[in-house]
Parts: structure tokens; sequence; C-alpha cells
């Protein structure tokens, strides 16, 4: 497997976008959004340097965010040049809620044992509809053929709005750092 991130992200409160009485939004919490969230915008980069954003669905499973896109769409173009990438989720109330920012870069997953884990996790997030045949590294589905990926974090944001408004920046361990 070797994907698990063995501990929680360090949580910092930045006061230059927090107001009085604000704290750091917990990791646990930012989680129970990112597994409940149903839409998500993917923000990659094209080839010339111009940046792309699509709205999309994606589920959160082993401390990972994975979606799926067609081969030849752009995002997926874009991600086989630059696998840099931003997922993003919120509400679009200005005064509750918190909005996510998760960074990272965008690998295929291409493991069979994965991918019809992630399967089964959309199924149960999106219903039925959202069913996936896995075969050939990739999902199939009445709409064709979809290439998941899979973006562990490397860092994310939550902008927690209202009257304790506040920006919390999570950094997240990576495959050797020291433990």
């Amino acid at each position: 497997m070797g994907h698990l991130v063995q501990h929680e992200p360090t949580a910092v409160l930045d006061p230059r976008y927090s107001g009085g009485g604000a704290e750091p939004v917990p990791w646990a919490q930012a989680r129970v959004r990112l597994v409940d969230a149903p839409v998500f915008w993917l923000s990659t980069v094209r080839p010339d340097g111009r940046p792309h954003v699509t709205p999309l669905l994606a589920v959160w499973s082993e401390e990972a965010l994975y979606f799926c896109t067609g081969a030849t769409e752009r995002k997926a173009r874009n991600l086989a040049d630059n696998p840099h990438c931003v997922l993003t989720t919120g509400t679009n109330a200005l005064d509750e809620g918190v909005d996510l920012v998760v960074e990272g870069e965008a690998r295929r997953v291409r493991d069979t044992a994965e991918l019809c884990r992630v399967a089964l996790v959309y199924e149960f997030k999106y219903g039925p509809d959202w069913r996936y045949e896995v075969r050939d590294e990739a999902f199939h589905h009445v709409g064709g053929r979809a290439l998941v990926f899979r973006v562990d974090p490397v860092r994310a944001l939550g902008f927690a709005k209202g009257a304790r408004f506040g920006q919390t920046i999570w950094t997240f361990p990576q495959a050797g750092d020291a433990t």
C-alpha cells in the first residue's frame, strides 16, 4: 500500500488572515468536510502556463483525494505534463463554514486492488449511478473509460468564515520525512 500517511498534519493558524479569538480548524473536522463534500474544483496548469479549473466529483479515502477523468480531457492532459494540482471545496456562504484547499501532486492509480477500493467509495458516496467497473488500470462506466488519480496532500488550507474567521495551514509529513 505505502500511501498512508503515518502522522497527522501540523496545523498553524495564520494570524495575517485570522480574527481575534480564532483557533486552527482541527484536521479531524477538515477531514469530515473532505469526506462529505459533494463537489470539488480541480486546478491544473496547461502546457503554456495558463491555469485550468474544472468542477468534478472526488472522494477522500486512505488519507488522500481521488478523482477520475477521461484520458483526453484537458485536466488529464495537463496532469500528464505537470502533476501539481489543487483541489478546492467549500460553500458560497460568506459568514459560515470552512472552505478547503488541498495541494499536492496527482498520481495515476493503476493498481487493481486500490482501484476497486476507490470504486466502492465512489458508489457509497455518490450512489449507484456512480458504480464503476475496474479493468485495464481504469474505471469503466456508461460514460466510457476514466483514468483515476490520487492526490496525497502536501499542504492544505482551511478558511473558516464567520465571527471567528481564520486561516489554518496544514503541512503533511511526506515519504522519507524523519519520524
